[in-house]
């Protein structure tokens, strides 16, 4: 689909753009239910922030405890220190460790200024104040600062060669270089001694351009685009800039501009966000007779990112997040990485497109867009493009009489102002994206890259910041038929609690990476090798480029011209083909066997090393040695996040129960949704063995049943009372309950008729369950994980003294099962029982109801 395809007359926009919007609205719910290549696929590793800072990974945390917003970094690799950009401070960390001393420069915003600010109605602490937004270098031994200044941007140059902490340096205004808020995306460059901003002028953020004004003394010459023409920028939010050459003459040197805006080619009752690239010549210095102090080179294209779709109805992510240019060997022709997001309100997702420099070349090169008026559509320029092209950068080389933009005719200029738009769009390469997250609970944020030599090729890293302070760690490798495999291979949570990464730096020199959010500054290691296994295949399945198997242990893989037994596949993943420790033919298949009982529900639970491992459970019965693959679609097991649950039922028995997952480390984490209903009846006598297949050698832990902590299980017992009984416990029941909880182990208890007091008695059982009485309303709530057993708990009344003791009676009554009380392991029982005491009782096999005339 071209970029003018959503392109039409006012009058059938509507009905057009809300159909093109349905469409690529079903396509994404499509796609994010989809499990093919672009599945979500999980981390092989996941490390929460405190595994991070328990383990030797590399992960140190630097907080200055001054308030946060470190939204702008400056690496400097030869040097060795990283800059910090905070609220009223500039920070010199060690870029080797943040843990060591720093510099701290204190720089606040004026006191008028800031009583300017909050009268305006902002707020005093996250808007007046001074937070420094622009950190570009200069030369070897001064950087160039610009602060917010409590909406009164101010602009300077420090000295890094002192070690003074406070300011030493005069001050200029900031305006056309840094934005007045500290809430609005912009973007900066320094480039041979021009600053290159886009950000907004006013108090407002209304009027935003592209500037480029001189750092050099008092000098007030600059340069912009156009003021409120919706043709050059409309309603724009500014990403990135890169100053890359296009060819070997210094002329035609360019700034590059990444953003989005509210684009000009939809109408007014179909309004899109599209993404931009822009560019400007450096040596443009405006026209002569028109376009005086304004471009006169400035050009733009729209970027697509977007998944192919039937009939041409492609799925796009429109909003560009961030860009990352990946330098090459030539340094006319780098890589573009861009990270983009959707603008539905309905499905959120983020997706990685990577471009050529050739492909963004063409479009600037080909057709221009045009409009004839309000009423027409934009359509492809068919007229006569004026000479020198527009877009050219003057040259004496090209042509000696356009030394400069001031040379160029004058209807050059004049086409210029009305046509700054390109009709071709850029298109990513391979016309897809390389990494995707369709309905991911996060929004990918920052994206930087790390082009990594493994031993079967070259692989770019993808570094990924979200919304939520993860870090995802991914790669993408070709298939034969044109897609591409994503492979996670870390999700790590980098702050202690959720914060957006407002920044990341690359450190390829120490292999180290920097994340910036509004708590402080994270320090990373690119490889955590040892994490992966002690095996050589867990190596080998880590699909890891950094890692590689030396013999003895997972680590860092070096590329080196000699010959060493170093065993690593990225691109397939295979050990058998790497490790010589295998068994030859073997599948890699760990098998586990559980028996489940009848008239039961038994927790199956095999949780593998690897997050990224699958699974399989097979059912063989007793009288028939044959096995088959226990299927979901059955509706008699069903899985849990990291096990699974399944039902051995009988007719006379419509009890279901569900197991929390072995290394849930909270009763708040644990599952709470009933199993699957109506499951297909066993034949009686037959017994089920269960296997469980991990399909990654070594690489599973042995299947077993899991018994719940004692005290985690009553308060998860707890919490399901209490939610079925539709409310909640009043302060002095919940310390009554507490005081009961304390008594219960010596066995006796003080029980007020009254009160609703949950009995909890320590019971030595063989399965975990718990027991809860309410005395107002009779009531037993029993949860039973695992096997068929009787327990039974006398409950006898002395006076207002009670006493709890389990014993196995040769008779077991109930009085009446309520229907569809049996949910989740859950049972709701009534109780009968004399005045001096009664019985409490459980019995899964059969469920014999008996009257109260047959008990003693």
């Amino acid at each position: 689909m071209t970029d003018m395809a959503g392109m039409a007359e006012p009058g059938g926009a509507p009905r057009l753009g809300s159909a093109r919007m349905l469409l690529s609205l079903l396509s994404l719910l499509c796609l994010a239910e989809a499990s093919g290549p672009w599945g979500h696929t999980a981390p092989r590793l996941q490390l929460s922030h405190a595994d991070l800072q328990g383990r030797n990974s590399s992960a140190v945390f630097w907080g200055s405890g001054f308030g946060g917003g470190y939204q702008s970094l400056l690496l400097d690799e030869d040097r060795g220190w990283l800059l910090v950009g905070g609220k009223d401070h500039i920070y010199m960390l060690q870029s080797d460790s943040l843990a060591l001393p720093t510099r701290k420069i204190y720089w606040p915003a004026e006191r008028e200024h800031i009583e300017h600010c909050k009268s305006a109605g902002k707020n005093a602490e996250t808007e007046c104040a001074n937070f420094v937004r622009v950190l570009q270098p200069f030369n070897k031994t001064h950087v160039y600062v610009c602060g917010t200044g409590a909406y009164h941007p101010l602009c300077t140059y420090i000295d890094l060669s002192q070690s003074t902490e406070k300011p030493s340096f005069q001050l200029e205004s900031g305006r056309g270089k840094c934005p007045y808020s500290p809430l609005e995306p912009f973007t900066a460059l320094l480039t041979d001694g021009e600053l290159y901003a886009g950000t907004s002028v006013d108090f407002m953020g209304a009027n935003a351009a592209i500037f480029r004004t001189s750092v050099y003394g008092s000098s007030q010459h600059y340069i912009r685009t156009e003021a409120y023409q919706d043709h050059w920028l409309n309603e724009p939010e500014f990403v990135s800039s890169f100053s890359i050459p296009d060819t070997h003459s210094p002329d035609d040197d360019k700034v590059y501009f990444f953003f989005k805006e509210t684009a000009v080619e939809s109408s007014q009752w179909d309004r899109r966000i599209y993404s931009r690239v822009a560019r400007v010549c450096k040596n443009d210095i405006g026209g002569k007779r028109s376009l005086i102090n304004r471009w006169t080179t400035f050009l733009k294209a729209r970027l697509v990112c977007s998944v192919p779709g039937p009939d041409g109805m492609d799925t796009h992510f429109d909003e560009l997040e961030d860009i990352f240019v990946l330098e090459t060997k030539d340094s006319q022709n780098p890589i573009i990485y861009g990270l983009f997001s959707t603008s539905s309100y309905v499905f959120r997702g983020s997706a990685v497109c990577v471009y050529s420099m050739a492909s963004i070349r063409s479009a600037f090169n080909g057709p221009f867009a045009h409009k004839e008026g309000p009423d027409y559509r934009w359509v492809e320029y068919k007229g006569r493009v004026p000479y020198p092209r527009p877009g050219t950068c003057p040259s004496e080389t090209y042509d000696p009489l356009h030394k400069s933009t001031r040379d160029f005719p004058d209807d050059v200029v004049s086409f210029m102002r009305g046509h700054q738009l390109m009709w071709e769009p850029v298109v990513p390469i391979n016309r897809r994206p390389v990494f995707m997250r369709p309905g991911a609970p996060y929004s990918l944020k920052r994206v930087v890259v790390d082009r990594v030599e493994a031993e079967d090729g070259q692989y770019d890293v993808l570094y990924l910041g979200t919304d939520t302070g993860k870090v995802l760690k991914a790669i993408s490798i070709p298939k034969d038929n044109w897609e591409m495999e994503e492979i996670v291979l870390e999700e790590l949570s980098v702050f202690q609690k959720s914060a957006p990464v407002l920044n990341m730096e690359l450190s390829t020199k120490r292999q180290l990476l920097y994340v910036s959010g509004d708590v402080g500054v994270v320090q990373l290691g690119l490889q955590r090798c040892g994490l992966y296994g002690q095996a050589c295949a867990d190596c080998c399945l880590a699909r890891d480029p950094y890692c590689a198997w030396d013999g003895a242990a997972c680590s860092s893989y070096f590329p080196s011209n000699k010959r060493r037994a170093r065993r690593q596949d990225v691109r397939h993943g295979d050990p058998r083909s790497q490790c010589y420790d295998l068994e030859e033919g073997s599948e890699g298949v760990e098998e586990k066997v559980i028996y489940g009982v009848e008239n039961n529900t038994t927790f199956l639970e095999c949780v593998p090393r690897s997050q990224q491992t699958e699974v399989r459970w097979t059912v063989q019965l007793q009288q028939d040695h044959t096995s088959r693959e226990l299927l979901w679609s059955e509706g008699r097991a069903v899985p849990l996040k990291r096990a699974s649950c399944c039902s051995v039922w009988s007719r006379a028995i419509r009890a279901r129960t569900c197991a929390p997952p072995a290394s849930t480390p909270s009763p708040a984490r644990w599952p709470a949704t009933p199993c699957a209903s109506s499951p297909d009846r066993v034949g009686a006598g037959r017994g089920l063995a269960l296997y469980g297949h991990a399909q990654t050698p070594a690489a599973t832990r042995s299947c077993s049943c899991w018994a719940w902590p004692a005290r985690a299980r009553d308060e998860y017992c707890e919490q399901l009372w209490w939610r079925e009984k539709g409310g909640s416990r009043s302060c002095a029941a919940s310390r009554r309950e507490t005081r009961w909880r304390e008594l219960a182990r010596s066995g006796t208890q003080t029980w007020n008729k009254a009160d609703s007091t949950c009995l909890v008695p320590r019971i030595p059982l063989p399965s975990p369950r718990c027991h809860f009485l309410s005395s107002s309303s009779p009531a037993v709530q029993t949860c039973h994980p695992f096997f068929d057993v009787i327990s039974v708990v006398r409950v006898r009344a002395r006076g207002r003294r009670w006493s709890a003791s389990s014993f196995r009676p040769k008779h077991v009554f109930f009085s009446e099962l309520e229907s569809g009380a049996s949910r989740c392991g859950r049972f709701f029982l009534r109780l009968f029982g004399a005045a001096r005491g009664f019985i409490i009782a459980l019995h899964l096999e059969g469920m014999r109801t008996k009257s109260p005339a047959d008990s003693e």
